[in-house]
């Protein structure tokens, strides 16, 4: 499979400079006056930069610090070794070696680095603003950081709320990066497709996947959802050493970082022949099937998210109890805002309006309590200015021919 060109110089450069001006602005909406990083996620839409992803997820190894104007500040994991990686990125102004205050990393010194690593950082905003508002948005933080902050002067703002809201709009470049994700993952299907058969192991299926993400520039895979047969119901069981029968079906959630770190989240159920599908299984993949076609057929600029809950395809009482859960989601660098829940009359149920440039994903899983089987079915689409694109071209068909 050919993948797309990728991005020019001067796209990189758009792309950077125009989420770093994305979050400045939301900063200066909210009267904060720089954004405190931790989540790698974050540190990546804002400045680029990356750095063992994975690890940092649930090591504080690495943080930047976002002004509301000017340059980043990068605190970097082993500066003298990683400085390096942040040579080409123009919104950040300074690498600084990275003050850790975990146990892992400080033991009984944790309370006195978070102190000393709060005073830096209020060294740092004093400096762009002088003495008063010392309003920072902090998007994940341990209970010695939080304190620490506090004492050092700061007021804290939920800083989550910020990054989430700055992904949920994507430039022309982003799209472009989606789209070469999409593609890296739907190579990983097609491989995984020809590669399915009795006697493979739902491990060895799924790594197929993994494979092609990285042979091809990707990240990683964030779950491990794959199952077959009646390990397909209930949904959320995570690949196993299962060993897939003629006959079975197999559902997968793709849940791929790949290349610029964007987000292909597509799942498709596949048969595993010889033979062919049973009734019951066709049928039940051709209301999934409805399913999905139906909630995408309702996409539009300005459709609310409650409208888009309650206008959505009706499930059937019989496999209501084990529905997803969620209509649909953003994604982006991951899943992101909003997650629009099924059921409009939820308390947790989260109000907005759809507006052109967010690309979320249409999810279904069908299948009854007690049942030999579920399907699982989502597509990734882009609401444009008139209505919405399939970003996901992997047939949803097969199963039903």
């Amino acid at each position: 499979m050919k993948l797309s060109p990728e991005l020019t110089p001067a796209e990189l450069q758009a792309l950077r400079e125009g989420r770093y001006h994305r979050v400045q602005q939301l900063l200066q909406a909210e009267n904060c006056a720089a954004a405190l990083l931790i989540d790698p996620i974050n540190i990546r839409y804002a400045t680029d930069s990356r750095n063992m992803a994975v690890w940092t997820l649930h090591n504080m190894a690495r943080y930047c610090l976002v002004p509301a104007q000017g340059q980043a500040v990068l605190f970097e994991f082993a500066r003298d070794h990683c400085r390096g990686m942040a040579r080409d990125l123009t919104v950040i102004g300074e690498v600084r070696p990275a003050r850790v205050h975990s146990f892992f990393d400080a033991g009984e010194h944790a309370w006195s680095v978070a102190c000393s690593w709060a005073a830096e950082i209020a060294d740092l905003v004093k400096g762009w603003t002088g003495a008063g508002r010392l309003r920072l948005a902090v998007d994940r933080a341990d209970l010695l950081g939080v304190r620490a902050l506090e004492d050092a002067g700061f007021e804290l703002v939920e800083g989550q709320r910020i990054l989430e809201l700055a992904r949920s709009i994507k430039s022309r470049e982003e799209l472009q990066c989606m789209r070469r994700a999409i593609e890296v993952c739907e190579a990983g299907m097609s491989r995984m497709a020809e590669t399915l058969r009795p006697g493979i192991s739902e491990n060895e299926l799924w790594a197929e996947l993994h494979y092609t993400n990285i042979a091809r520039g990707g990240e990683w895979i964030e779950t491990r959802l794959l199952s077959s047969g009646p390990r397909t119901n209930p949904w959320f069981q995570e690949s196993s050493e299962r060993i897939i029968e003629a006959g079975d079906v197999v559902g997968f959630d793709t849940d791929l970082i790949g290349p610029y770190g964007y987000c292909a989240d597509v799942s498709r159920t596949f048969f595993c022949g010889p033979g062919r599908p049973t009734s019951m299984q066709r049928q039940l993949y051709g209301l999934a099937v409805e399913q999905v076609h139906h909630n995408c057929d309702l996409l539009r600029p300005g459709l609310g998210f409650r409208e888009f809950a309650e206008r959505a395809w009706v499930i059937p009482e019989r496999y209501f109890s084990l529905n997803y859960g969620a209509v649909a989601h953003g994604v982006g660098l991951a899943d992101e805002w909003p997650l629009i829940l099924i059921d409009p009359r939820d308390p947790l149920f989260q109000d907005g309006v759809m507006q052109p440039g967010m690309t979320i994903c249409v999810e279904s899983y069908l299948g009854e309590v007690g049942g030999p089987f579920g399907i699982k079915l989502e597509q990734q689409v882009l609401i444009t200015e008139t209505g919405y694109e399939i970003l996901s071209q992997y047939p949803l068909e097969d199963l039903r021919s």
